[in-house]
């Protein structure tokens, strides 16, 4: 004799399977870091990151390129001038280090960092959305060999 089927359970599982389907393939397709912000090879990292929205207003901007690269900064059409960090240490015993206040490259850790200040091109970020264009490429190659990528955050 057969069992009848109750019409009920069928139901409720026929959706937790369907529930779990949808979970799977959320999981599979879902994108984050990195990719998410689609950086070009020779970017390994980004601050504030892509499409950033509650950025405070002296936030670093800061690239961090793949070792080998250098490159410079461009902030709301503001070119910043490259400077090796090893210049602004090259100072006499007992004083103070130069303060920065244009784009600093680390060339050993392939950085590139800018920090708003008094006295800087830019000396903080307004609210509302900015936009920073990097500018970089391989140091045995030169600059002729530059490329570019632009990304915006949002300062509250």
């Amino acid at each position: 004799m057969a069992r009848k089927l109750d019409k009920r359970l069928v139901i409720c599982s026929l959706l937790i399977a369907a529930g779990l389907v949808i979970v799977v393939v959320g999981l599979l397709r879902g994108v984050t870091g990195r990719a998410a912000e689609n950086l070009p090879a020779a970017i390994e990292s980004l601050e504030p990151s892509v499409g950033a929205t509650n950025v405070p207003n002296q936030s670093r901007i800061f690239v961090d390129l793949e070792a080998g690269f250098t490159g410079e900064l461009t902030v709301d059409g503001v070119f910043l001038e490259t400077v090796d960090e090893d210049v602004l240490r090259d100072v006499a015993p007992g004083e103070q280090a130069k303060e920065a206040l244009t784009t600093v490259y680390a060339e050993g850790n392939a950085t590139l960092t800018f920090q708003p200040r008094d006295g800087a091109p830019i000396e903080s970020l307004d609210e509302g959305l900015h936009e920073v264009t990097v500018t970089y490429w391989p140091l045995v190659d030169g600059r002729d060999q530059a490329r570019t990528f632009t990304w915006q955050f949002t300062v509250v």
